[in-house]
């Protein structure tokens, strides 16, 4: 026998499995989600992102359980304290369970700077689900179950400080907790108005063309051509300072959303001037379908992965924009929690050398952001027909 032929036939050419990415289904009887999901699963960032995520949105929901101490808590001689040492180990060594101690506040006499020393006397561990201050989620679920903490006395006024405490002695982990519920919703609300308008006026200048398209054009180039910090300012500043907590989270909610449709509204016309000549669009306006009709039942639908990327890209924009209001004083203000009112505290050199830990809401901000743009990413990645 000829040797080559032995050879191919104890090594048999496996052929490529069609649907190795998708169990029984193949590809050529695969949905457009089905097709996308099999492309996301090979972004490997944005699958660590998309659970991250959502983890980071459950924790916000239920801040009042994950958080140590309640917002409104104060510890007074607790005043810009460094974040709370967890022993891990007793005084001969021995690995333990997780411990800390309580600090006391001495003021310097040379630098007038307070110092806070560990008080060895009494060890405090770190108990899970531990019954403490009761709390109402969602004003009327009572409880007082936390997911950690540690049992005080009726004499004991501090807590596990994990990221230490601010200017006015609240624990800055619970507060960066009860934040998220503002800064991590507002990207939410904010592209929920940003979506309509955007595909609202981008349907219409794509599929409609002539005097309408270019009047909307223009309008696109005259917002875009404004630098989009200045004109959040100037809108922001033009917000009453008297409207309450609600009043303002949506009169900034609608600024992002005036300014923030423009690139949403660009992508939707691109799509449309691409697909609306094609035969199914003529058959539906034989059919009798009017314009908002064809663009709202055919032609958006025709393209929603693409839109489903650019909006996962648009809301860490959101979520920068009422961070970066409220930093300046221009947004939300205190007593409202944001990351962006916590990170007013941070404005000044001081902070910067002598209480760094004030800068953990940037860090827990940086980390959204990416995250973010890595599920953004892979779901753009798995849009795209040519990749």
């Amino acid at each position: 026998m000829n040797p080559i032929k032995a050879l191919l036939r104890k090594s048999p050419v496996k052929k490529e499995n069609p649907a190795r990415d998708g169990g029984h289904d193949s590809y050529e009887v695969a949905s457009q989600y089905q097709l996308m999901w099999w492309k996301f699963k090979k972004h490997r960032i944005a699958l660590i992102a998309a659970p991250l995520l959502i983890f980071m949105y459950l924790v916000a929901v239920f801040c009042e359980f994950f958080a140590p101490s309640l917002i409104n808590v104060r510890y007074i001689d607790y005043k810009n304290a460094p974040p709370t040492k967890i022993h891990f180990t007793d005084k001969d060594g021995r690995l333990t369970a997780p411990y800390i101690y309580n600090v006391k506040m001495a003021v310097n006499k040379a630098t007038f700077k307070r110092e806070y020393t560990e008080d060895t006397s009494k060890a405090y561990p770190i108990k899970w689900f531990i019954s403490a201050d009761a709390y109402k989620k969602w004003g009327f679920l009572k409880s007082d179950i936390h997911l950690f903490g540690i049992e005080r006395g009726p004499k004991d006024d501090f807590n596990v400080f994990i990221m230490g405490t601010d200017q006015y002695g609240r624990d800055l982990f619970s507060q960066i907790l009860y934040g998220s519920q503002i800064s991590l919703s507002f990207g939410f609300v904010s592209i929920i108005f940003t979506f309509v308008i955007g595909l609202l006026l981008g349907g219409i200048s794509g599929y409609v063309g002539g005097v309408v398209d270019t009047v909307i054009q223009r309008a696109i180039d005259l917002i875009s051509c404004i630098p989009t910090i200045p004109l959040w300012m100037s809108l922001a500043a033009a917000l009453p300072r008297n409207w309450s907590a609600v009043n303002t989270y949506l009169g900034m909610v609608l600024i992002m959303s005036l300014i923030g449709w423009t690139g949403l509204a660009r992508v939707v016309r691109g799509k449309i001037l691409s697909v609306r000549e094609e035969d199914f669009v003529l058959a539906a306006r034989l059919n009798g379908g009017g314009d908002l009709y064809i663009i709202n039942k055919h032609l958006i639908p025709s393209f929603t992965s693409y839109i489903i990327a650019d909006v996962t890209r648009s809301i860490p924009v959101s979520i920068l924009g009422e961070t970066a209001l409220s930093f300046l004083g221009l947004g939300l203000q205190a007593p409202v929690v944001s990351w962006g009112v916590l990170l007013q505290d941070s404005q000044n050199l001081e902070t910067l050398a002598l209480h760094p830990w004030l800068l953990w809401p940037a860090a827990f901000l940086i980390v959204t952001v990416l995250l973010f743009n890595f599920l953004g990413d892979g779901l753009r990645d798995a849009a795209d027909p040519y990749k």
